[in-house]
Order: structure tokens, then C-alpha cells, then sequence
């Protein structure tokens, strides 16, 4: 691959929480209008924004732009955390609506994708709302237990980063 495609493809690292905090806001409201219509076309739209923030960060998801442009900025000073356990988030929430539209699409499935953007949902309200990243914490667990090596995110192997304090 090349440097160019390499900088295209890449994901911000650190992430501004509110932004993604934003963003799982706006994957709330489109899973509970996917539930609530029965649209499927709905999960097709969800899986091509997960698909763009995993490959890219923002860069090419409207949601996305939309959080870190537009309303990140209005909801105070950045908070920023690491990116890579952001990046296995969205790579859960792509996999979770790729799976729902195959089941859709492909198979006529109804209960099964229902299922799933069901619990996309709650995801999505535990993070928008209580700031809780369900997907940040299995990838917390995956790298105390090995699978995911300790390279791949120095600052959450770096406790003392997270807690520092300033001035003493």
C-alpha cells in the first residue's frame, strides 16, 4: 500500500470523545428509525458509515463530518482519548450492520437483523449518553489478555497518561 493510500485509510488517533459521542448519537437515531419503520434500506446506509469511519476516521462518513465539524466544536473543548479502541468499535458496528443487511438482502431474514440493530442501539445510547464505549472496553480486555498486542495502543497501556496530573 502505498504512503498516500496509507494517509488516506488512516484513523485519527487521538479521538475528540465528544465527537464520537456525537457520532454514536447519530447511529442511536438511525437504529431506532430502522426499528421503528422496518426501512432495511436503513441498514445498508448504517454499514457504509461504519464501513467509512473504520477505514478512515471521519474523512468520508457524513455522520462523522457532521460530529467532528459541526457539533463537536459547539459542545466545549475537546476531550481526547485513545483512537484504535474507537476504530474496533466501529469495526463491531460494521460487522453488526453488514450482517443485518446480508440477513435482510440476502436471506429475507427479519427477526435476526432486527436483532442486531436492537443492540447497536444500546450500544450506541451507552456511549452517546453515558459515555460508556462497549466496544473500547471488550478491545481494554483483549489486549490485558494478549489478543490484541500492547503496540497497537501505547496510551491505554500507558495508565499514568490517562490519570496524569498537572503542575505537582
Amino acid at each position: 500500500m502505498t504512503s498516500r493510500v496509507r494517509e488516506l485509510l488512516s484513523f485519527p488517533n487521538p479521538v475528540n470523545e465528544l465527537a464520537a459521542r456525537t457520532v454514536a448519537a447519530g447511529v442511536a437515531v438511525l437504529a431506532a428509525l430502522t426499528l421503528a419503520t422496518g426501512w432495511d434500506w436503513l441498514l445498508v446506509l448504517l454499514a457504509v458509515g461504519f464501513l467509512a469511519r473504520t477505514a478512515a476516521g471521519p474523512r468520508f462518513s457524513l455522520l462523522g463530518r457532521l460530529a467532528t465539524q459541526v457539533v463537536a466544536p459547539q459542545l466545549g473543548m475537546p476531550r481526547f482519548v485513545p483512537g484504535p479502541p474507537k476504530r474496533f468499535a466501529q469495526t463491531i458496528g460494521l460487522v453488526l450492520t453488514t450482517v443485518a443487511a446480508v440477513a435482510a438482502y440476502g436471506f429475507g431474514a427479519v427477526l435476526l437483523p432486527m436483532l442486531l440493530i436492537a443492540v447497536l442501539l444500546v450500544f450506541a445510547l451507552l456511549e452517546s449518553v453515558l459515555g460508556f464505549c462497549a466496544g473500547c472496553w471488550m478491545f481494554g480486555h483483549l489486549m490485558r489478555w494478549g489478543v490484541i498486542p500492547a503496540d497497537t495502543c501505547e496510551a491505554c497501556n500507558d495508565v499514568s497518561r490517562r490519570y496524569a496530573t498537572s503542575g505537582a
